[in-house]
C-alpha cells in the first residue's frame, strides 16, 4: 500500500540553524497521526516541508506517491493553519474563506459553480457555521475561526489533511465539534497529521503519534509514545509537568 505521507531522511536548515535532522515518517491512508513536541521542536517546519513550502537540504517527501507540489495542484492535501498565521483584519467573509478550498476545482477565473456552492454549504453545516457564513472572519471567536478553516479543508475534499494546533485557544464546543469531524474524516478514509500540545486529546483522536525534537524521538501507538519514561528521556520533564511545559 502506498503511504499517504512519506518523509524519508528529511533534513532542513535555516542558515546555521538545524530545524529537522534526518526525519523519517510514514503514515498509511486512513490514519490519524498526532505530531507532538515542545516549542521549537520542528513541528511547523515539518508541516511546511510536507506541504512543499520549505525545501529539504536532504531527503524526500511524497504524498500519495507523488511530490508535494503535484499533490497540492491536484487538491489532494489540505492545511489548517495556526491562528496566529492569519490576518484576521482582512475583509473576507466566512463563506469566502471556505470557498477558497474549492479553488482547485474551479477554472482559471475561479467562478463558483453550483457544485462548489453545495460543497461550501455542506462544509459550513458540518462545522456548525451556517448562521455565521456572512460574518467577517475576524469577528468570530477563536474556536469559530478554527472551525472555519476546518470547513475550508472539508470543502476542498482533500485526501490528506494537515492540522496545526487545531485545539489551541478553542472553547469546549469547538473542541468537541472539531474532534467529531476529524473522527468522521478518518472513518471516510482521510489521512490526518495533527499537531497538538494537548496530550490528553491524543489517545482519543489519534491512531499513532510522533514525538519530534528536530529528529523523530518516538513513533508508534499513543500509549507507547506518551509513556512517562519516553517523555522524561526525550525532554527531561515529569508527566505532571507536561501541560505547563508544552506550548503551541
Amino acid at each position: 500500500m502506498t503511504a499517504a505521507i512519506e518523509v524519508t531522511g528529511a533534513t532542513v536548515r535555516y542558515g546555521e540553524v538545524l530545524a529537522l535532522d534526518d526525519v523519517d515518517l510514514s503514515v498509511e491512508p486512513g490514519r490519524v497521526c498526532g505530531l507532538l513536541g515542545m516549542n521549537g521542536s520542528g513541528k511547523s517546519t515539518l508541516f511546511k516541508t510536507v506541504l512543499g513550502l520549505v525545501p529539504v537540504d536532504r531527503g524526500r517527501v511524497r504524498l500519495l506517491g507523488m511530490g508535494s507540489g503535484a499533490a497540492r495542484r491536484k487538491g489532494l492535501v489540505g492545511y489548517v493553519p495556526q491562528s496566529e498565521q492569519v490576518d484576521w483584519a482582512f475583509p473576507v467573509r466566512v463563506r469566502d474563506v471556505v470557498m477558497m478550498g474549492r479553488y482547485g476545482h474551479m477554472g482559471r477565473r475561479r467562478r463558483p459553480r453550483p457544485a462548489d456552492r453545495e460543497a461550501v454549504d455542506h462544509a459550513l453545516a458540518r462545522t456548525d457555521l451556517t448562521d455565521l457564513a456572512d460574518r467577517q472572519i475576524g469577528a468570530l471567536s477563536g474556536g469559530q475561526r478554527k472551525r472555519a478553516f476546518v470547513a475550508r479543508a472539508i470543502a476542498q475534499e482533500a485526501d490528506v489533511l494537515l492540522l496545526d494546533e487545531p485545539f489551541a485557544g478553542v472553547d469546549r464546543r469547538s473542541e468537541a465539534t472539531i474532534t467529531d469531524l476529524l473522527l468522521q474524516l478518518r472513518q471516510t478514509g482521510h489521512t490526518l497529521l495533527v499537531s497538538t500540545h494537548d496530550l490528553a486529546q491524543v489517545p482519543v483522536l489519534c491512531d499513532e503519534a510522533v514525538l519530534l525534537q528536530q529528529r523523530v524521538i518516538a513513533h508508534g501507538p499513543p500509549e507507547e509514545v506518551l509513556r512517562p519514561d519516553v517523555l522524561l528521556e526525550a525532554f527531561g520533564i515529569h508527566p505532571s509537568e507536561e501541560r505547563r511545559s508544552w506550548t503551541s
